[in-house]
């Protein structure tokens, strides 16, 4: 992050924790620069970020003044623990839901699956061709864990580029991000164990919590910088916690980005406790902005951090290829995944490590972090123009998810089972905590084209909610 983005998120916390009220004018230019010894350049930066983001408002001749954003989420209890372990029971809502986003007749705003145009079809068709004409044996052997070395050398060449310090054996081949959320999971925990989680946190965390008969504890989250470490640090001393789940670039479903100086803390708060984080980066080469943020594994020296991963949001969804680099846990997990599924699916590593091998993969990155950064924002834009007064959202800095907060407890539930009658699905906030959490609460994807038919169905959506 760059100096400029600390100082806006120290002031942003301070107009959150009221030390400048909605009203009050801020430190001047020169003041803050003077106190913080940075450049007045420095400062101009982190003012216009804030307020271009709705925390500032700048007054002619008058300087900068604290404000609240109408479409920020309003920030967690950063100071609270949470209320205790629980159950999880999201998996039956979950597969409700799946089912009808591959429905042609619905309108699916809520999906987080990249529409095909959003994807490099052709170039992938191409990589595949020529993996099939340079290895004919391929569909006649298994590729057992770790998997294909050729494709683990590109992910390990890749990670190096942000701050990652692993090797190709580093890496554990899965299929998919959700495989390997699985198998850290059972790497490190037991069931009846409890799994400290942001929240909202990412239902497939949840699903496979349950899955194994595990426990969640939820952790409060800040929308724009993630899972609270206040809070965790609590419930570390008061619960008996066997791992941390976080998603820190880009979570889903608020979109939240982690700040390097909270990652470093969390990566050495856990480690002196001995307590292992499974870090899902899924979203993290879908920065809006030209710097890719660099995961908390890039902080990690002691091997207490499990990265999960895959291309299922950048590349192809359908070749189901993921990663897992699971730290000291590495023979374990690689046990695990050869007992369960004992290989991966040869083809499709070899053709996404053929496509990795030169440029084509960062012109298409490049070319897909406008495209959602756009569509998010037309996506704001439609939110303030069509839904009730009062509306919330967050706002990411990457990847192409929108967390929505509904005025006067709507029960998006319900909003869903109406909106299924006039042809549109979203995902509802319940399905992201386990507790029931979040009932006024739904998740939106930018990840459809943007055409008359998506802005007609964000509409009709904001017109039901109104309704309620």
């Amino acid at each position: 992050m760059n100096l400029y983005e600390n100082l806006a998120t120290q002031l942003k916390d301070a107009i959150r924790q009221g030390v400048y009220p909605p009203g009050d004018r801020v430190p001047s230019v020169r003041r803050l620069s003077e106190q913080q010894r940075v450049s007045q350049a420095t400062v101009v930066s982190a003012y216009r970020l804030l307020e271009s983001h709705g925390w500032l408002e700048a007054r002619p001749q008058s300087g900068f003044f604290a404000r609240q954003p109408e479409s920020a989420p309003p920030a967690a209890q950063t100071g609270e623990a949470a209320e205790g372990p629980c159950a999880v029971n999201v998996t039956e809502l979950a597969v409700r839901l799946s089912r009808n986003t591959q429905r042609k007749d619905l309108v699916s705003l809520g999906a987080a699956v990249p529409a095909p145009g959003f994807l490099p079809l052709a170039d992938l068709r191409a990589a595949l061709n020529r993996s099939l004409r340079g290895n004919a044996d391929v569909g006649s052997r298994y590729s057992f864990p770790p998997g294909e070395e050729a494709l683990r050398v590109r992910i390990a060449q890749r990670a190096a580029d942000h701050g990652c310090a692993f090797g190709p054996d580093d890496v554990v081949i899965t299929d998919g991000c959700q495989e390997a959320l699985n198998l850290a999971l059972r790497a490190v925990a037991k069931a009846g164990d409890i799994i400290a989680i942001e929240s909202p946190a990412f239902f497939g965390t949840l699903q496979a919590i349950e899955s194994l008969g595990m426990q969640a504890l939820e952790i409060p989250s800040d929308p724009d910088t993630g899972i609270s470490l206040d809070a965790l640090t609590l419930a570390l001393d008061r619960w008996p916690v066997k791992a941390v789940a976080v998603v820190g670039n880009f979570s889903n479903p608020t979109g939240s980005l982690m700040p390097d100086a909270h990652k470093t803390r969390l990566v050495k708060m856990l480690a002196a406790r001995a307590i292992p984080l499974i870090e899902d980066d899924i979203y993290g080469d879908l920065a809006h902005g030209r710097d890719r943020p660099r995961p908390a594994k890039a902080w990690d020296r002691d091997g207490n951090v499990l990265l999960c991963a895959s291309f299922s949001k950048t590349i192809a969804p359908g070749y189901r290829v993921g990663w897992v680099v699971p730290g000291r846990w590495r023979k374990a997990v690689e046990h695990l995944k050869y007992v369960g599924t004992m290989a991966n699916a040869t083809l499709p590593q070899l053709a996404i490590a053929d496509y990795l091998a030169d440029s084509r993969y960062e012109r298409h990155l490049a070319k897909v972090r406008r495209a959602y950064a756009d569509n998010l924002a037309r996506l704001h834009a439609a939110v303030k123009r069509y839904f009730p007064p009062g509306t919330r959202a967050s706002r990411p800095t990457g990847g192409f998810v929108l967390w929505l907060e509904l005025p006067d407890n709507r029960d998006t539930l319900a909003l869903y089972d109406q909106a299924l009658k006039a042809g549109i699905s979203f995902t509802p906030g319940r399905l992201f905590s386990p507790q029931g959490q979040y009932g006024h609460c739904l998740r939106l994807a930018a990840a459809l084209p943007w055409d008359a038919r998506v802005e007609a169905a964000l509409a009709e959506l904001g017109r039901l909610a109104g309704k309620g």
